[in-house]
């Protein structure tokens, strides 16, 4: 018998321990001395709500699964039939190959093959290694193809302390937030404020977000995340490198308490493809520019800390 997400490769380091699986090549499970610091998903369970996948080559929703690029128009899969969108790419279903894999790392590659709305073949590679430092995500994707081809990259962690997020506090730090239609498509933006402002740190409590924010701020390369308990001042940290200018933040529904957020790191914002914001050309193949690679982690917050 395999498992819905196929083989599972187990790596620890420093009281942390973390599975990732083939579907996909998902972080299923990231625990901190028993812990869990993402709400992942049982070993006979698939990914529901895209928890733990990797979106390449790219995150979040393209209008209508049609974009122009090169002179040429493509049009996409509606994966997203609800809001008649191609979400969140191609590779987050897709068997992973190991390429190595150690007490402490993993690392899996995936060829994106050329095909219909993505006509141009890629090779995707991500790391994952642990240490005390926790867990260090690189993605990284190489054009194969003899011309340019559009990319974006994401990711799609739910972040967890405790049972319930309704009591925890998020700090996020971006200056500005996507105004969407009801197809969840970008109209425009605007300044946080209010609920939506976490620069400062806010409790959660019954807040309902499907939302995507901007202008993050790094500081000496990276923007922080946080989520914490301030009872107890355990946490969890959302670390991201300066590729990632957007975070896509998605409380998902439940008739009880939520275990977990989602914290998604970006490159680029929703329909990229179109509008070109933060979009990567990747450079032909054998040609300077034609690799990008990104990286995120995650790590326990300690009372202490």
């Amino acid at each position: 018998m395999v498992q819905p997400s196929g083989d599972q490769y187990e790596i620890a380091a420093a009281g942390y321990r973390a599975v990732v699986t083939e579907s996909g090549a998902a972080l299923r499970s990231l625990t901190h001395h028993g812990r869990d610091l993402v709400d992942g998903f049982a070993e006979h369970e698939m990914s529901t709500g895209c928890r733990g996948q990797l979106l390449m080559p790219w995150p979040n929703r393209i209008r209508d699964g049609r974009y122009e690029f090169g002179g040429s128009e493509h049009q996409l899969g509606l994966t997203d039939p609800g809001h008649h969108n191609a979400s969140h790419g191609l590779a987050r279903w897709a068997s992973w190959t190991v390429e190595e894999h150690t007490d402490t790392t993993v690392s899996l590659v995936c060829r994106v093959l050329a095909q219909t709305g993505y006509p141009w073949t890629l090779d995707l590679h991500v790391l994952y290694d642990l240490s005390a430092d926790g867990l260090v995500v690189t993605q990284t994707a190489t054009n194969l193809s003899p011309g340019p081809a559009p990319y974006a990259s994401g990711a799609h962690p739910y972040l967890r302390v405790g049972d319930g997020i309704e009591d925890l506090e998020l700090t996020l730090p971006a200056r500005t937030r996507v105004l969407v239609d009801d197809r969840l498509l970008p109209t425009g933006t605007e300044p946080v404020s209010g609920d939506h402002d976490f620069t400062a740190g806010r409790r959660i409590g019954d807040l309902r977000l499907d939302t995507a924010f901007g202008d993050v701020e790094h500081v000496d390369g990276r923007a922080t995340v946080v989520l914490r308990d301030p009872a107890t001042s355990r946490g969890v940290v959302l670390w991201l490198d300066e590729h990632h200018r957007w975070l896509q933040v998605f409380t998902p529904p439940s008739d009880g308490p939520r275990p977990g957020i989602a914290v998604e790191p970006m490159t680029a914002p929703a329909d990229a493809f179109n509008s070109g914001t933060d979009l990567v050309t990747l450079a032909a193949a054998g040609a300077d520019g034609d690799e990008l690679s990104v990286s995120w982690g995650i790590h326990a917050l300690q009372p202490e800390d």
